[in-house]
């Protein structure tokens, strides 16, 4: 019999049975949950939202639901083991999430890749497809031969060296001095956004924390001394979507290789419509090139049609869709 428990904190048993599950359902899915879910799978790290939702069949984990974003606006994901599947487990998890949250009608689920289970257990209780997120990737290096290695075109380069408006120059990120003036820009560039505008300095930390931090990669536009834009990079160790066939079989996420990625672009609404959001995407773009990296993915919403039509006039095509469901009938609990 499946059991519910919150869990406002994690010991490091909670954390390898939770990671074995997200493990089992990537090998199955393709897909996993986000960054932001897991920087909160750390032993004795409280969720900075309402909590972790653990689903039990015995002393064994077959789902898991995370919470996050501030009582106005949860941002939630679940995930059922997928030997546990079409046996009510991910309509548990939805309607507990659906009464325990303050404010259920501000509820949003997210679904990673888009499927019709997914979108069947929205309707069963009460949420409507509310966002879409697209995974947009390109090609950073030509096919070599056999031997040649990754070497930058020496010629037709889709990416040439970027040229600065006057007065623009750019340098990249220094941990203990720029913090501050990024947050700055990044909560002015995204003050519509549900997630990027609300970062903090703890979310600001955290990323720098991660093994993968690179201010070399960290690229930001001054104009007389203040900051006007960015571009911050992020590599891969191992692709966290591959695409069928590109994994040996039984291989779990992240098996086809390093990837790049245009972690988070943003300008400053002054400098908006300038021209300068493009020239930094570029410059992030030749610095993972330059790393040997062949190909580049990043995160769009499919409603940001100006960001959208400047990664596909960079040569971006769509690769994954993930959606977040909202309540569909505001303070009411599902059916």
């Amino acid at each position: 019999m499946t059991s519910l428990s919150w869990l406002r904190a994690l010991d490091a048993n909670d954390v390898a049975a939770i990671n074995d599950l997200l493990a089992a359902a990537e090998r199955a899915d393709g897909n996993g949950v986000s960054e932001d879910v897991r920087l909160t799978l750390r032993p004795g790290a409280a969720n900075g939202g309402a909590g972790h939702l653990v689903a039990w069949e015995g002393s064994s984990v077959v789902g898991f639901a995370a919470v996050g974003g501030d009582a106005a606006e949860r941002q939630a994901e679940v995930v059922v083991h997928p030997d546990h599947r079409r046996a009510g487990v991910g309509t548990a998890l939805v309607r507990e999430l659906s009464r325990a949250t303050d404010r259920p009608s501000h509820l949003n689920i997210w679904a990673h890749g888009d499927s019709p289970a997914a979108a069947a257990l929205a309707g069963r209780t009460g949420f409507e497809r509310a966002r879409v997120l697209l995974q947009l990737r390109r090609p950073l290096l030509p096919t070599a031969a056999p031997g040649a290695g990754h070497q930058p075109p020496a010629s037709g380069d889709d990416l040439p060296e970027p040229v600065l408006p006057a007065g623009v120059t750019l340098r990249t990120f220094e941990v203990g001095r720029d913090e501050a003036a990024w947050l700055a820009v990044n909560t002015a560039a995204f003050a519509d956004h549900p997630e990027q505008g609300r970062w903090t300095s703890d979310d600001l930390r955290a990323r720098e924390a991660e093994p993968w931090f690179d201010p070399a990669g960290f690229f930001l536009a001054e104009r007389d001394g203040d900051l006007v834009g960015f571009h911050w990079t992020k590599v891969h160790p191992d692709d966290p979507t591959p695409a069928p066939g590109d994994q040996p079989p039984g291989a779990g996420q992240g098996s086809a290789g390093p990837i790049g990625e245009v972690y988070v672009v943003g300008v400053a609404p002054g400098a908006a419509g300038t021209g300068l959001g493009r020239l930094l995407t570029v410059a992030g773009l030749r610095h993972l090139r330059g790393r040997g990296l062949g190909t580049v993915m990043l995160f769009v919403d499919e409603d940001n049609v100006p960001a959208v039509r400047l990664y596909t006039g960079l040569g971006f095509h769509r690769y994954i869709t993930d959606v977040s469901y909202r309540r569909a009938t505001p303070g009411r609990g599902p059916a």
